[in-house]
This record gives structure tokens, sequence and C-alpha cells, in this order.
């Protein structure tokens, strides 16, 4: 017993002298814990950052910590240039999600600041400035309110919408809520519902939104400990990221889910052909070649909000355009590139692709990309610049 007694003692301290060692390594190689983004929600906009505080973003998969300014307005970018300097060039929003937002990269290294660099060296006479509207989570029904709120108001020359693949899953209502834990008639973003007639129509966003939250999750019991341990222990968060703990059980309580949505008339056909369970697999059959008849009907809503952002930019006689954001969506010939090239070629709305620009010039897209969270690196973003620059050199006369 005192030999056991012992032998425990030495494996307790040599546990502890690890705990320690790992918390003092991670200290000293990391600037800090966790990813910080103060958020607010705006009328008729929804959930956008808090305007001018810092936002602090760690993604210890690939060690890259950044801290940012947001600016004004709330959103992840400099402050907007003045009405009349816009007006006196060809002034330029960029309209997305995460890959606009861009969290992970400093706001100098974006593509879209890096695009008025390059263009204010090879296009000079156009005098080009550019604005970036980007929120996490979102499509492009509920980014309208960026350009009606914001973007609008420098009356840009052109607007580009950055698509992402799972832009297709974001922009119905109802997988966007299954997605994210929220309720389908209680969004935080402006979103899309049918009337009885079958119409598309827009609803505005909901300020009460966060009361009917869905976890997606079943937590352990230790869940809450631990997550309030992570965010003290720079140690626990390491091991957190490199999931050796794990804390909740998947998948999601599908009972729940089919409480919330099995009746609505906006999601009841959802549970037909997608389970809870498969949240994810959303996203990515609109990889696949063969879609279920169901989503095909949801692609109208991707249609739908392309064709608010038409009547808006033909209104405002501004030139709007689509920037295919990486290889997920392909090029001719690819599904996901059919399935939006075929929206955009109906409403007249030319596609820049990023993707054919970097295997045009030889490129790896894969070297432009972090290898946890996909999105660009500061080589991904200069990629980006270029592609557009280079549609701008052939498609000068949208600065008229």
């Amino acid at each position: 017993m005192r030999a056991a007694a012992w032998n425990f003692l030495f494996i307790i301290a040599g546990l502890l002298l690890h705990v320690i060692a790992g918390e003092a390594y991670f200290r000293l190689t990391r600037p800090f814990l966790v990813t910080d983004v103060p958020s607010q929600f705006v009328d008729g906009v929804g959930v956008i950052r808090e305007p001018n505080a810092e936002l602090r973003y760690a993604n210890w998969h690939d060690d890259n910590f950044v801290v940012s300014r947001v600016n004004g307005l709330g959103f992840l970018d400099r402050e907007p240039i003045s009405a009349e300097r816009a007006a006196a060039g060809c002034h330029i929003a960029f309209i997305g999600d995460s890959f606009v937002e861009a969290m992970e990269a400093p706001i100098a290294d974006k593509f879209h600041a890096r695009l008025e660099a390059m263009a204010s060296r090879e296009l000079p006479r156009l005098g080009i400035t550019t604005q970036a509207y980007g929120m996490t989570n979102t499509g492009q029904i509920n980014q309208i309110p960026f350009y009606d709120e914001y973007a609008r108001r420098l009356s840009p020359k052109l607007v580009v919408l950055v698509f992402y693949f799972n832009d297709f899953a974001d922009n119905i209502t109802a997988m966007q809520a299954l997605n994210y834990g929220a309720d389908p008639d209680r969004l935080p973003y402006t979103s899309a519902q049918r009337d009885d007639s079958g119409e598309l129509n827009l609803r505005p966003p909901d300020a009460e939104y966060s009361r009917f939250h869905v976890p997606k999750t079943q937590e352990r019991w230790y869940g809450g400990y631990w997550k309030r341990l992570r965010r003290i222990s720079y140690f626990a968060k390491w091991l957190d990221t490199k999931g050796l703990i794990r804390v909740a059980e998947y998948p999601s309580p599908i009972a729940a889910w089919e409480n919330m949505i099995d009746e609505r008339p906006c999601c009841a056909w959802l549970l037909d052909e997608y389970q809870p369970a498969n949240w994810s697999r959303a996203y990515r059959l609109y990889l696949e070649e063969r879609l279920p008849p169901i989503y095909e009907d949801a692609l109208e809503y991707t249609r739908f909000s392309m064709e608010q952002f038409k009547r808006r930019a033909d209104s405002d006689g501004t030139q709007l355009a689509i920037l295919s954001a990486t290889g997920e969506i392909g090029t001719r010939g690819d599904p996901p590139f059919e399935r939006l090239s075929s929206i955009a070629d109906a409403l007249g709305i030319p596609v820049i692709s990023v993707y054919d620009y970097i295997v045009d010039k030889g490129h790896d897209e894969w070297d432009g990309r972090w290898s946890f969270d996909k999105h660009w690196t500061a080589t991904g973003h200069e990629w980006a610049a270029e592609a557009v620059l280079e549609w701008l050199k052939a498609n000068q006369e949208v600065c008229a």
C-alpha cells in the first residue's frame, strides 16, 4: 500500500509538472487566449460587430492570432471614405460572409484593401477605392441590408457579391435555422419566406432571436466546467483545439429540432430528406452532380437574393458582379459553378472566378488557404485581389 501510494503521488506530480510546463509554454508562445468578437443587433440589419470595438481572432490550429479594430459602421474594415471621394473615382463595395469579414487576416492584408493598392499603381486614372461589408455565417439574402443601409450611401460604381459554396444553404431560411440552432421564424438576419401563393418575400431580422436558440449539441456533465477552464487556461485551450477532450455529444438532439420546425410552413419539408444529425452534409450536397428535388427547389432562394440585389443595382445605376471564391465551387462544368452561373447568366450578372485565375497562373489553390478553417491566407487574399484586378482591366467601362 505504501509503495502504491508513492507511485500514485509520483504519477500525480508528473501530470502536474506537465500541466504547469504546458501552461507556461503556451502563455509564452501565444499572444492571447480566445477569440473575442463583440457584436450587436441593429434593427432592420441584424447582427453586426460592435462599432469601434477591438476584435481578437485566435486560430490555435494554425497559430494565427490577429487583433483588428471594427470600423464605425460595425464591419471589420477601414473607416468609410467620404461620399465626395467615392464619387470622384470608381468606388467598389464588396459584400459577403466570412471570406469578406476575414477575421483571420489583418485589415491591410484583405483582398479588397490589396486590390485598392494594386489598382492605384496599375489603373491610376480610374481612382479605385474599396469598402467591405462582411459578416460571418450569412448568405446573400441576409446581406441585402448591408447594401441598403451602408454600401448604398457611397453610390458605388460596382458591387461585388462574394460567393462561397455554403451560401446556397445559407440563403434558405429553414436550413440556416437548423445549421445555427435558430428558430426559423426568429432569425437574427433578413430572411425569405413563401406566402400563400408560393412567392418569396423578405422578412426583417428579429431582435428577440436569442431567446429561441436551440443547442446543436448535447453537452456531457463536465461540459460547463470545461468551457470555463478553457477560457482561462492556455493549456486547456490547446487540448480543446486538438480535440483531446470532448465535451459534446453528437448528433444534435433531434427531438428539439423536430419540435421547432416540423409544422412550420417554411420548414416542414426539410425533415423529409434532411436529418439534423447530418446537418453539415446539407452544404456538401451542393458540390454533387445530383440534388434531391427539394434542394433544387431551394436554389430559388439564392436566385431570389440575386434578383433583389440586381433590382437595387439597376435602380441605382450600379454594376453588379459575383466573385466565385474558391475551388469548391469550381469552374465551368462543375455542378456548383453551373448552379451559380445559371442564376447569374439569367440575370446578366458577370461571375469572376478566383479559382480560374489561380489555375491559369499555375498556382495550387491550397497554398493560399489555412489548413483548418479553409479561409484565405495572405497569399490567398493577394490572388483574389489579382483576379478582380485582371477582370477590371478587361471591363474598365464599369467605372464610367
